[in-house]
């Protein structure tokens, strides 16, 4: 029975990406046209009142460049995210950020901690390791690129500068290769080709018949039918192909 493809583009893949950097550009459309600010609504570490951050605090931000810097990568990874791990990417993401809130609620600054950069991290680290976990071919290639492209936000995740959630960028960090470990058995199973399945016989592999039991290639030719008759059509006609074997060229 043949499996189906793991990897199917749908319009979630990109729909879903595009509608949450929509809503992030809304909301701060919304503070520059009414001039009010929502940070008041990020997460505040150790106040009952700063839990509601946790589901808010990713759709402010405090300026463009700030919007910028995070809208980008979000779409990259939520995209990469839908498209190869389609069937547990809802539960990644809605765990994700609501376990990288909570930890930077446990362990940050008292401050307002807004931004989506604790849900990239989150993003980043479960692409990185799940791809390596799995041991696909395509999903390590996955990784190697996610390293390539984010691997120097590793640096963000120490208190290099004081205006940036170190605490945020750690608690997505810790939650993303949470969530690696805890789906790891749900890894896609590579493709077996022909010899490695059980049934194969090597003596019927017409590949293999080209080869003596020490490796050597031999030249061999298969033979074919040495006359072929193809069915009536409908007049009751009858055509017959002939093909004969000849060392030189037939003459027409």
């Amino acid at each position: 029975m043949k499996q189906s493809n793991p990897f199917v583009f749908t319009t979630g893949v990109l729909g879903y990406p595009i509608l949450f950097v929509l809503l992030i550009w809304i909301v701060f459309w919304f503070e520059i046209r009414f001039g009010i600010s929502f940070n008041n609504f990020g997460v505040r570490p150790g106040e009952v009142k700063g839990l509601r951050g946790i589901l808010f605090s990713p759709f402010i931000h405090g300026d463009i460049k700030h919007l910028f810097n995070n809208t980008i990568p979000l779409f990259v990874l939520s995209m990469s995210l839908f498209y190869f791990y389609r069937k547990i990417s809802w539960p990644v993401l809605i765990i994700g950020l609501l376990l990288t809130g909570i930890l930077t609620w446990s362990i940050g600054r008292p401050a307002n901690h807004i931004g989506a950069s604790g849900i990239i991290y989150m993003l980043a680290t479960f692409l990185f390791f799940k791809g390596i976990f799995s041991k696909y071919y395509r999903l390590v290639a996955l990784s190697l690129i996610v390293v390539f492209l984010y691997g120097g936000m590793l640096w963000y995740v120490t208190p290099i500068n004081p205006e940036i959630s170190w605490e945020g960028h750690l608690s997505g960090l810790i939650s993303g290769f949470a969530l690696s470990v805890i789906y790891r058995k749900n890894s896609i199973k590579s493709p077996k080709y022909e010899w490695e399945k059980p049934e194969y016989s090597e003596k019927e592999d017409l590949f293999m018949q080209h080869f003596d039991e020490n490796g050597n290639f031999i030249e061999r030719r298969f033979e074919t039918n040495e006359e072929e008759e193809e069915p009536e059509d409908e007049s009751g006609i009858t055509y017959r192909y002939f093909y004969k074997k000849s060392e030189s060229k037939s003459k027409e």
